[in-house]
């Protein structure tokens, strides 16, 4: 005859296994929950960066995959005046993918402004024209001061054509010619040396020198 603490024993296992079972099955399904929130997996796995530095970070990735070459200059600098958009209008009336004020516009022959913020093509044609030009400008200075340091930056072509783009060529002569003493910011802050450093490893010797450079077209009134 069984006894009674052995029937009871094996009535109540399957209750207990089974009671087990469920308890272990919400445990898992709160850990696949957790793994799948996006806060979660960052928390546990991403030190997050202090927010001054977020945009450097995203920028120094970006450059990761550009060569040292003309587009890769050109892609670089964009993705710092206005994250490549070609809409983009800033507080003090900078327009498009590279930031282009309306008097350096209508140097290069662009004059239509609603034009040249709709036409992508326009747009990387005046920033072609625009180097060109500067570099015309620049030439002087380009010979003369390439291979040097001043404020601590390696001077090189890239470095001053980048300068040149966010604060015209005649500040970057003033830089070049005071020893670093003169430096232009933008509206932002920003100043012609952290151009000159950010963009001085970019090989641009195949853009023509051109006083005359213009964008054919459209646009023109």
């Amino acid at each position: 005859m069984v006894r009674t603490n052995e029937v009871f024993r094996v009535s109540v296992l399957p209750l207990v296994i089974g009671l087990i079972g469920q308890w272990r099955a919400i445990d898992l399904l709160k850990i696949s929950k957790n793994l799948h929130s996006a806060h979660a997996i960052e928390d546990l796995c991403y030190e997050y960066p202090a927010s001054m530095q977020l945009s450097d970070t995203k920028d120094a990735n970006y450059q990761l995959f550009l060569k040292n070459d003309f587009l890769g200059f050109k892609e670089a600098l964009a993705f710092k005046e206005s994250q490549g958009r070609y809409s983009v209008v800033n507080q003090f009336g900078y327009l498009g993918k590279y930031q282009f004020g309306k008097g350096t516009l209508a140097l290069v022959g662009v004059r239509d402004t609603n034009l040249f913020l709709n036409s992508p093509e326009l747009q990387e044609k005046a920033f072609e024209a625009n180097i060109s030009r500067n570099k015309w400008v620049l030439r002087r200075d380009i010979q003369r001061y390439v291979g040097k340091n001043i404020s601590g930056i390696l001077i090189t072509e890239s470095g001053i054509l980048a300068a040149a783009h966010l604060g015209g060529p005649g500040s970057v002569k003033k830089f070049l010619r005071s020893g670093g003493k003169v430096a232009f910011q933008d509206g932002f802050g920003t100043s012609i040396i952290e151009y000159m450093d950010k963009f001085k490893s970019y090989d641009i010797s195949d853009i023509p020198v051109n006083r005359k450079a213009k964008v054919a077209l459209v646009g023109r009134i």
